[in-house]
């Protein structure tokens, strides 16, 4: 991989005229853009969260810029951020680390280091503490410990889920195998199709995953074991899972549906509790507020993003508030950072959005220079270039967006305080 700066893409101020500049300024909701926004048919029935027409209150003092490109060598799969450090994975079974130190130094010496290399690609990354976690296609999870003082050197691999010992412990007991496919059975330890997604609780100590055989699993970040195996959770492949601070479980699949797990106190198991159904297509991403009081989630059709609200105290009960509309082909990726949300599109661009009054929605901004789909998001504040005066105050944030065009794009987006 090579690390390439854009010089020829500089930062734009609201100040200065770049409506023709490769990405949109922030708060633009011009009449062109707004007639260029595409829904699908099975939307029509939610309402937009998007303005309709020119909405800009005043103007506003901020800007956004391409900052670098990290040239890769296979599609980009996944991206994770851990402290100065950006993670990768990638199709080719490779995770790479760099530095997210974007300074005239770290330009010179650009090339980031492979930290851990598997056998099929790498579909998801969670870090926790010293321990990264990733999620393959050949239907396994590998645990890699960090080097703190040394953290581009290779990382050795200290487990493979299901680990050898869980896997023992379920051989010799007709309760521990389930039916996988007509004429094959496994014991429920063991995901049989690509891991498609990982989470964590809220206090690290469980590591969830999803995948396309259609169930999602608990284990323990502790010694590994496999605690839980919710089977035939979905009727087609899970694609996507984020967990709410009250342990709430929100999985997203193929099957059109976003599905609401619980563990109550005393129980062993998740039960559902509620299913959402308004998508018409697969549903690809999701992600959640910090406060878990909206969910949004991504589909295959259309480019819409359905926002669900929390109606009621009990988590359980989510009713679709709108769809936020810009993206035209579908949606593949979400990440929140703060309260704003980035979206990441087969269309090949990120968009930026935040919520204003009420249920209303503003794209900030829109990123265009990938030449493939863009798979995976990462961010986070950027503490660098934040600006805070009597006259003048927000927030600056660093995106990441890695593509199957190979590339990993580094955004700045400078967001004035409400």
């Amino acid at each position: 991989m090579g690390f390439l700066p854009c010089s020829n893409m500089p930062c734009h101020s609201h100040d200065q005229d770049s409506d023709q500049s490769r990405s949109r300024n922030l708060g633009s909701n011009s009449s062109s853009f707004n007639s260029s926004l595409s829904t699908q048919e099975s939307l029509h029935s939610i309402p937009s969260l998007t303005p309709s027409t020119p909405q800009v209150e005043h103007p506003l003092p901020g800007y956004h810029c391409s900052l670098a490109t990290l040239k890769g060598h296979s599609y980009m799969f996944s991206l994770a951020l851990a402290q100065k450090h950006l993670y990768s994975g990638s199709s080719d079974g490779k995770i790479c680390v760099w530095s997210r130190d974007l300074s005239s130094s770290a330009l010179k010496n650009p090339s980031p280091d492979t930290v851990g290399e598997g056998c099929s690609a790498v579909k998801s990354i969670l870090i926790l503490g010293d321990k990264l976690f990733s999620a393959h296609q050949d239907h396994k999870i590998r645990v890699w410990k960090i080097d703190q003082i040394t953290p581009h050197q290779k990382y050795k691999c200290i487990a493979t889920l299901p680990t050898v010992n869980d896997r023992c412990r379920r051989l010799f007991s007709a309760k521990n195998y389930v039916q996988v496919r007509r004429h094959k059975i496994s014991t429920w330890v063991h995901h049989v199709d690509t891991i498609s997604a990982l989470a964590l609780s809220r206090d690290g100590s469980l590591l969830y995953s999803v995948s396309w055989d259609q169930t999602f699993k608990v284990w323990k970040t502790s010694n590994f074991d496999c605690l839980e195996s919710v089977w035939n959770a979905h009727d087609d492949a899970i694609n996507a899972i984020v967990l709410s601070n009250d342990a709430h479980v929100y999985t997203g699949s193929a099957d059109k549906k976003i599905k609401v797990w619980k563990k109550n106190e005393g129980e062993k198991k998740h039960s559902l509790v509620a299913t959402l159904e308004k998508h018409k297509s697969a549903v690809n991403a999701l992600a959640l507020t910090n406060d878990g009081s909206i969910l949004y989630s991504g589909a295959a059709g259309g480019g819409s993003i359905i926002a669900w609200e929390k109606r009621g105290s009990d988590g359980c009960h989510m009713e679709a508030a709108g769809a936020l509309k810009g993206h035209n082909k579908a949606i593949l990726c979400l990440t929140i950072v703060s309260d704003l949300l980035c979206s990441g599109s087969a269309d090949k661009t990120v968009r930026i959005w935040r919520r204003g009054i009420g249920t209303n929605h503003s794209c900030l901004a829109v990123f265009e220079g990938h030449k493939g789909p863009v798979k995976c998001l990462a961010a986070a504040i950027d503490n660098n270039h934040s600006r805070d005066s009597t006259t003048d105050s927000g927030t600056s944030y660093s995106v990441f967006s890695g593509s199957l065009d190979s590339d990993v794009k580094i955004w700045q987006i400078w967001v004035p305080s409400i």
